[in-house]
């Protein structure tokens, strides 16, 4: 399905709020059992202030069969400690923690209160738990070890400048068993292939990549310009 599909398919309610000079407006995500995540973006602000198509083809992908258990007919994310990297908005992490998980969502100091609004306004549909966190990529990460079951991150590949800091991490974070789920959009233009290629250049080294088909993701909310790939660290 292409992006123009996937775009229209979650097209955002727009709804104005006024808080000190700060714009926003709501992008809802309907979920496999009818409820809606909420997400508050900003009209003005850097990358992590919006909803990327990356995000919302990784947050339908947790819904997939993929994570069902048959047995209980339960979300295997459930009970699951789980990480976002660069959560930006935190809709990949909150749809986590609305499966059950316990998600710490982070990112940089400016968008903290951008996620930790985003937690309020999801509060009723968290099964799980969702906090906000400072976590700049790079540096030290003993607050959130030891590692957790599942790291998120949707397209965080984009500045040359973070590529061995976010790899680094990445390590830092990751145990024998903790999967790796980066979703990242492919663009062609500029530096964008330079980044992309330098980044596996790094992960490579430490870790395994499989990349999941599309007829594996949900069938609604895919593109053959986003890559989802599961990342498993090499010991």
């Amino acid at each position: 399905m292409s992006m123009q599909s996937v775009a229209n398919a979650s097209e955002p309610t727009t709804v104005w709020l006024e808080q000190s000079e700060d714009r926003y407006f709501v992008r809802e995500l309907e979920k496999n059992d009818g409820s809606v995540v909420k997400v508050n973006q900003c009209l003005k602000g850097d990358v992590g202030h919006v909803v990327w198509d990356a995000a919302i083809v990784l947050a339908k992908y947790l819904e997939t069969k993929a994570f069902l258990n048959s047995a209980t007919g339960l979300n295997t994310l459930a009970s699951k400690n789980v990480l976002e990297l660069g959560a930006g908005t935190g809709i990949v992490g909150l749809v986590a923690a609305t499966l059950g998980a316990h998600v710490i969502l982070t990112d940089l100091d400016d968008l903290q209160d951008l996620l930790k609004k985003n937690i309020g306004v999801n509060q009723t549909l968290i099964t799980g738990s969702a906090t906000a966190k400072v976590l700049k990529w790079g540096e030290n990460t003993t607050d959130f070890l030891p590692p957790p079951d599942i790291i998120l991150m949707a397209d965080c590949i984009y500045y040359e400048q973070s590529v061995e800091p976010l790899v680094n991490t990445l390590k830092a974070l990751s145990g024998v068993d903790t999967c790796v789920i980066c979703c990242y959009e492919q663009r062609t233009e500029g530096v964008n292939p330079v980044v992309e290629r330098r980044f596996f250049e790094l992960l490579l080294q430490h870790f395994k990549s499989e990349e999941i088909p599309q007829d594996k993701q949900d069938p609604e909310f895919n593109s053959p310009d986003i890559r989802l790939l599961h990342l498993q660290r090499v010991v």
